[in-house]
């Protein structure tokens, strides 16, 4: 009798990887759209901080990253605390990994949305401004349409990224079957067991699948969005 080639635990890993990819995604685009908003429009004091706290993760280990985390959304840390009074426990949950993959991947989605929002053309903002439309409404109405492809490009990158998160998802979320483990944890467990090398060029396969679905799906929505125009 033959082995599957994926075993119930490696659909878990998978789905589970999916999951908290989509949701960091998801839980980062209208942070990312506002700081690049933020970054390209805006004029202050202190500028430059906010840019390099914003991409501090690109050059962060991810363990270092975890490891903050942690110390944040701990039993003792600050975040963790409040949390605890409303009866929410975050650490080694799934909802941990995805608070760790959104960290993770939120300096790549910021960037490709800012580069979109610098190649508007300034004379369209103007012409917005002087037809009444406010900050709101021409974000809305002008520069949000107009950054779609940044918007997609990034959240490509992001949901990419997410799906290959190990360092600070193993810190802060754990390696817990059918509950925090997600494919790149399993590989590694395979990894480290005698006679998985199979088992993980599996879940290696699936991966780079699923990572060459979403880059596809990118190419397609891009055109779409590039025939509108």
């Amino acid at each position: 009798m033959t082995m599957p080639l994926l075993t119930p635990a490696d659909i878990d890993a998978i789905r589970l990887s999916a999951q908290v990819a989509l949701t960091a995604t998801l839980l980062s685009l209208p942070f990312g759209f506002a700081v690049a908003w933020l970054l390209s429009f805006g004029s202050f004091r202190g500028k430059a901080l906010v840019e390099v706290v914003v991409n501090l993760p690109l050059t962060l280990p991810p363990v270092v990253i975890g490891y903050l985390l942690l110390l944040l959304t701990g039993r003792n840390g600050p975040v963790g605390m409040l949390l605890e009074q409303f009866g929410i426990r975050l650490i080694f949950t799934w909802q941990a990994a995805a608070v760790a993959s959104a960290v993770v991947g939120f300096p790549l989605l910021v960037r490709s949305i800012r580069i979109a929002m610098d190649a508007i053309d300034p004379h369209l903002l103007l012409a917005s401004r002087s037809l009444g439309a406010g900050r709101l409404d021409c974000a809305a109405t002008v520069i949000l349409p107009l950054s779609a492809r940044g918007l997609l490009a990034g959240s490509a990158l992001m949901f990419g990224r997410s799906l290959g998160e190990f360092g600070a998802t193993i810190i802060i979320a754990g390696n817990i079957p059918g509950t925090t483990q997600t494919m790149p944890l399993a590989i590694y467990d395979y990894v480290a067991s005698p006679g998985g090398e199979g088992a993980a060029l599996y879940l290696c396969l699936v991966a780079i699948a699923m990572s060459l679905a979403v880059l596809f799906l990118h190419e397609w929505l891009a055109g779409r969005v590039a025939g509108r125009r």
